[in-house]
């Protein structure tokens, strides 16, 4: 069975695609057919499987303009055996403007990935972090939403209103949404940090990681977590981290009664 996360926080810059790369090559190399799906009109999953912005690649943006429009034949395999992703175009951008009002538009990622989501055991989805269609979509679609969220105060912020907004989508399709928060960017040598750590882990209990993805200059390449290449990055404690943070991940899902409610 086809297992669906969205990766996404309503502030930029916490390392959602670092996050989808990691996450998803690790999933790969332990022998699951992985599938990412770029959601982002920046386009940078994309960019970092070494696809152009220029002319714009086949991609997302077709699974919302055709009703019937079908995942396959806009999958492209990446240098990592049975890791393959869906790419972004900046044209995503104009997709609230154009579609807003198309029936079924907020569920199309999610009618897509039923007819064709069974060539995967796990689909990734990279979120733009603006709330609208793309998100909602996002969200529509998956079993487990991963929120990274960099370990200070600002982020909270963000972390807070991704909070509300899952469950605001969970109430809308009736059916429960895994949450886990994963802590990004942490650095212990600074007060400030392992502080906001504490405060995120104090507040959402189990759902947040009680470890953190350190800062690793080693992981700044996102074409080289998407190929898996160096030596330096394989060895590095940031992608250690993501490895144990995927253990957690893939445990059983511990949803509290209230957020079904």
């Amino acid at each position: 069975m086809t297992t669906t996360w969205a990766i996404a926080n309503q502030k930029g810059g916490v390392g959602k695609t670092t996050t989808t790369l990691a996450l998803g090559a690790e999933l790969a190399l332990r022998g699951a057919r992985v599938l990412l799906i770029d959601m982002d009109p920046h386009g940078s999953l994309s960019r970092a499987f070494g696809l152009p912005a220029d002319p714009q690649p086949r991609g997302v943006l077709e699974l919302f303009e055709h009703e019937e429009a079908t995942l396959l034949p806009l999958v492209r395999a990446s240098e990592l055996p049975r890791l393959s992703f869906v790419a972004a175009q900046s044209a995503l951008a104009t997709l609230e403007r154009r579609n807003a009002t198309q029936p079924g538009i907020g569920r199309a990622l999610a009618a897509a990935l039923a007819r064709d989501g069974d060539a995967f055991d796990h689909v990734l989805l990279d979120c733009s972090p603006t709330l609208g269609l793309l998100m909602v979509n996002a969200l529509a679609a998956a079993d487990h939403l991963v929120i990274p969220t960099q370990t200070e105060p600002l982020a909270v912020h963000g972390l807070q209103g991704m909070w509300r907004t899952a469950r605001m989508i969970e109430r809308s399709r009736g059916r429960a949404l895994k949450v886990s928060i994963l802590p990004t960017l942490f650095d212990r040598r600074t007060r400030l940090a392992t502080e906001t750590l504490a405060m995120i882990q104090d507040q959402y209990g189990d759902q947040a990681w009680s470890e953190a993805i350190p800062t690793d200059t080693r992981m700044c390449s996102t074409e080289d977590l998407a190929r898996q290449r160096s030596a330096r990055l394989q060895a590095g404690r940031g992608l250690a981290a993501y490895r144990r943070a995927l253990d957690w991940l893939l445990q059983p899902p511990a949803v509290p009664e209230e957020a079904v409610a």
